[in-house]
């Protein structure tokens, strides 16, 4: 039995929302596992709430990441105007808040790291864990980027970390608001999230176990 060790981030405060879907998602997968592993992998997952802050959402998780030492990173957030799950494609090295953070900080169009490159593909098989999506009626959308707020820094700097690394995969999930769903809904329910983020544990895992390299290539889906 091969284990593999995951962490999964979440936010813990949004302004204005009383039920943030990823911290609730994070912290739901951390305390009951997830089911369904790929055969011949043992998946243990820890979560860790940041702070919706530039300064200190990183800094948190690296710290859990250096603790936990795991095959898989995936940093949540939220995207309040979403219907669907959505699988970032792409992190840039642009930092550009059209509101303050919760430590009351507004940069404006700043890079991320100075002498980073524009941007960063993921590291998760998106094509893998779009088919789970679609084979649970899982609402999802491929997303270019996750904006120039917290959720695209956070997302660098996993990126700029995860280049000097052998073995680790990792990437960036965006939820929508808690709600009824639908074709023509406002969000998901909290089940549907679970489960989504269930998919893309298991798809990441199944594919570290065998990789395929058309897989991992967020920028041909």
């Amino acid at each position: 039995m091969q284990q593999f060790n995951v962490v999964i981030s979440g936010f813990d405060h949004y302004e204005g929302i009383d039920l943030n879907p990823s911290a609730e998602v994070s912290e739901t997968l951390s305390s009951r596992g997830v089911a369904g592993a790929p055969e011949g992998a043992d998946i243990q997952v820890t979560s860790v709430l940041l702070p919706l802050s530039f300064q200190n959402a990183w800094p948190k998780l690296h710290e859990t990441i250096e603790a936990v030492h795991p095959d898989v990173v995936i940093a949540t957030g939220l995207k309040t105007h979403a219907h669907s799950v959505a699988l970032e494609r792409c992190a840039t090295n642009l930092i550009d808040a059209s509101r303050p953070d919760a430590d009351n900080v507004q940069p404006r169009r700043t890079p991320i790291e100075p002498d980073g490159p524009a941007a960063y593909w993921t590291r998760l098989p998106l094509r893998a864990i779009l088919h789970d999506f679609t084979e649970q009626n899982i609402p999802a959308t491929l997303s270019s980027d996750a904006g120039t707020f917290v959720c695209n820094s956070l997302f660098y700097q996993l990126l700029h970390w995860n280049a000097q690394q052998a073995r680790t995969l990792s990437g960036f999930l965006s939820f929508p608001k808690v709600g009824d769903g639908g074709l023509y809904g406002s969000g998901l329910s909290l089940d549907q999230m679970v489960a989504a983020a269930e998919d893309a544990v298991r798809a990441t895992v199944g594919y570290a176990m065998q990789p395929f390299s058309d897989e991992i290539y967020a920028d041909e889906i």
